[in-house]
């Protein structure tokens, strides 16, 4: 069953600050494999003019995705079927890096839902505001809900 268009346009309420720390930034760049030292020395950070260490531009997805997945993919309003879910595609659009000591809320958005052979588009925008209210940075996400298996659908 298709998505419902009229969703097009919702906004969620933002999520509860998440605050960012050096801790969580070091292991994300490790995970990346990323040896960059503005991301785990706070004085290679501040050589670079920023005020203490940033965090590597896909690390806001651990959080845009979070509130995605809590609010628009859980809505059961919506009725995404999560288990025939595949990430199509990501984006991301920065004010500013993310650093340690953020405290970071998102908002997120649902931009668009496109139907294509039978499968699901979900385009969710997640807005990142920090404690001031600034914007810190955009995520973009698609979501692809694949079209169910007649053959499965059938033998239900």
């Amino acid at each position: 069953m298709a998505l419902d268009q009229s969703f097009v346009g919702r906004t969620y309420p933002p999520t509860a600050a998440y605050e960012v720390g050096r801790e969580k930034i070091r292991e994300f760049a490790e995970s990346l494999g990323d040896t960059n030292p503005v991301y785990t020395d706070p004085e290679a950070a501040r050589a670079l003019g920023y005020p203490d260490v940033i965090a590597p531009p896909t690390f806001i997805f651990t959080i845009t995705f979070k509130a995605a997945g809590k609010q628009v993919v859980e809505d059961p309003q919506l009725g995404l079927d999560y288990s025939r879910v595949v990430h199509g595609d990501q984006q991301f659009e920065y004010t500013r890096p993310v650093r340690a000591g953020d405290h970071l809320s998102v908002t997120s958005i649902i931009d668009s839902i496109k139907s294509l052979a039978g499968n699901d588009i979900l385009s969710v925008r997640g807005e990142v505001h920090d404690k001031a209210g600034d914007h810190v940075a955009t995520s973009f996400t698609t979501l692809v809900a694949r079209a169910a298996d007649a053959k499965v659908e059938e033998s239900r």
